[in-house]
């Protein structure tokens, strides 16, 4: 209880590992920690088994929800000022991209946040969104350690002033299967996923995906995933199909 007591203790005066913890966060969010519990809560997986005074489990998954309301209601802000001609459906999409799973794992990638992961399960066995969900879990740390305008600070600093390109972000797409679907419905064209389990010899579980459209095969792919396959094969349709598509 003494030790637990010293790493999380608001003084400078801290074990070697929880000091070089104080610095990188320092470094990181541009102003000293108040309460270190708070980050270290958000680098907690929930396979470290560990739970709080009230007996209920310790893991980042809470302040990641917290984090993502956080950046939707910033960035949402920030649109809101910059684009004041945009109506709610544009300024929604631009949102969805800017807190794109792929963007935040981007984030969190550049931070480096998965070297603080405290957690019983081998790194190698994380998901790629390990990253995106740190990052938003960081961000909750940040809000309950700082208040909103530390977190605001925060999220101009590392989100929009280097990564929000308003013009480049018009023309990013988030999604080629919406793409795809959308102009299908839209031409009345009758389309099909067709998705079984593809393990080739990677040892690794793969689904293929045929993507048909009026009773054709018109692009095929493989991923880990289900998602990630028909996100594939519809990136493939639709630059096959793009000049349709893109046709006023």
């Amino acid at each position: 209880m003494a030790f637990f007591k010293k790493i999380f203790t608001k003084s400078r005066q801290v074990p070697k590992e929880g000091g070089i913890f104080f610095s990188e966060m320092k470094t990181i969010l541009g102003f000293d920690p108040i309460n270190q519990e708070h980050y270290r809560r958000a680098f907690t997986h929930r396979s470290s088994n560990k739970l709080d005074i009230n007996g209920s489990p310790i893991s980042y998954e809470r302040l990641e929800f917290l984090g993502d309301a956080m950046l939707g209601a910033v960035i949402a802000a920030h649109l809101f000022n910059e684009v004041p001609g945009g109506d709610e459906g544009y300024l929604t999409k631009m949102r969805s991209k800017i807190v794109s799973r792929e963007h935040l794992n981007e984030l969190g990638r550049d931070l480096n946040l998965i070297k603080w992961v405290e957690s019983k399960v081998a790194a190698q066995h994380f998901g790629e969104n390990i990253h995106g969900n740190l990052f938003e879990a960081f961000v909750g740390a940040i809000y309950l350690d700082g208040g909103f305008a530390a977190c605001e600070k925060f999220i101009h600093e590392k989100v929009i002033l280097p990564y929000v390109d308003i013009p480049k972000l018009e023309g990013k797409v988030i999604s080629y299967k919406s793409l795809v679907i959308e102009w299908c419905q839209k031409q009345k064209k009758p389309f099909y996923y067709e998705i079984y389990e593809d393990n080739g010899i990677e040892g690794q579980k793969h689904f293929g995906v045929k993507l048909k459209i009026d009773g054709k095969i018109v692009a095929r792919a493989r991923a880990t995933s289900k998602k990630k396959a028909e996100e594939k094969a519809s990136q493939r349709a639709f630059f096959a199909f793009q000049e349709k598509i893109n046709k006023k």
